[in-house]
């Protein structure tokens, strides 16, 4: 992986507390718009942890893949960028 792996991991493990609190607040029947906040709250981390992730492939990865002269490895790349997009989309 090369996004920044501490960063990571650091938003990582907020967002574990924040499902572990989830699992608090439901068990205890809390208020469904208190659970849904929480619950963005989580989403959002994670999509930043994804974006993360993606954006260092692109600079790294793909950046590699492309100064190369390996044509198989380019097209594998852009076709697993394309998959991302479309589970995104």
């Amino acid at each position: 992986m090369r996004a920044d792996k501490n960063v990571a991991l650091k938003k990582l493990k907020t967002v574990k507390g924040q499902i572990e609190g989830l699992i608090k607040m439901v068990e205890d029947d809390r208020y469904c718009i208190d659970i849904s906040n929480q619950l963005m709250a989580s989403i959002g981390i994670l999509k930043n942890i994804n974006r993360d992730v993606l954006d260092a492939h692109l600079k790294h990865c793909v950046t590699e893949a492309f100064a190369s002269d390996d044509h198989a490895d380019k097209k594998q790349k852009v076709d697993e960028i394309i998959k991302i997009i479309n589970k995104l989309a």
